[in-house]
């Protein structure tokens, strides 16, 4: 019995230049599925054109007073986002804390790709800024 293997590409955001074909370089797999997941999470709701649902209020929350409430209203806010918005995504945990007079927040996302065995983990410091 064959198996069959995906892979998953997607653009590599940063538009760098593919040194001989001079096309805009891929992501894949694992480097692709983070990349999707760090670029949902850090999209504010109505920021893309005609999907005002897809992203997260994080960029409002940083705001809030840090602590146990806020870190709690992150984690359900990266939780519901990567549920409904990546499907190649099995979500295993998320952990965020927010150590005292640092304005930030940290994330820490275990998560697996559809179809594998192997946990892969995510880490995003969240701050705010102007």
């Amino acid at each position: 019995m064959a198996t069959i293997t995906r892979t998953f590409a997607d653009l590599d955001l940063n538009f760098t230049a593919h040194p001989v074909t001079k096309d805009i370089t891929m992501r894949y797999d694992e480097n692709a599925v983070k990349t999707s997941l760090k670029n949902l999470i850090l999209t504010s709701n109505y920021e893309r054109p005609f999907h005002s649902e897809i992203g997260t209020p994080i960029k409002r929350l940083l705001f809030e007073q840090s602590g146990p409430m806020t870190d709690s209203l992150i984690k359900q806010a990266i939780i519901d986002t990567v549920n409904n918005f990546e499907p190649r995504v099995v979500l295993m945990d998320v952990t965020c804390r927010s150590p005292q007079d640092t304005n930030s927040v940290y994330v820490s996302i275990t998560f697996r790709i559809v179809n594998t065995q192997r946990p892969l983990n995510l880490n995003i410091v969240l701050e705010r800024t102007r």
